[in-house]
């Protein structure tokens, strides 16, 4: 096993997912219904599954396309999504 790839993606995940909606959902979930087990196994199952299912896509999509194309198409999807927050978040405070 490669810890120091485990350990960089464990970062990366965790930096990432600091103050997301996701994470929003469950203090929400939580604060409101007061049940901390029900709430965490039932988002924990979730953030499983998505990354379950993110895994294989990316085996798959890396195992039939190049590389080069896999960075640059995962680029510009980083570059539309950004722009479409920033819009999102302009129009809200409009």
């Amino acid at each position: 096993m490669n810890w120091k790839l485990v350990i960089s993606i464990f970062v990366a995940v965790f930096l990432a997912e600091l103050g997301d909606k996701t994470q929003m959902a469950v203090l929400l979930g939580s604060s409101s219904t007061g049940k901390f087990w029900e709430i965490f196994i039932g988002a924990s199952l979730a953030l499983v599954l998505s990354t379950l299912i993110a895994s294989l896509l990316g085996e798959v999509i890396g195992s039939h396309l190049p590389t080069k194309l896999v960075k640059v198409a995962s680029g510009f999807l980083f570059i539309v999504i950004g722009i479409l927050i920033i819009l999102e978040a302009l129009k809200a405070s409009s």
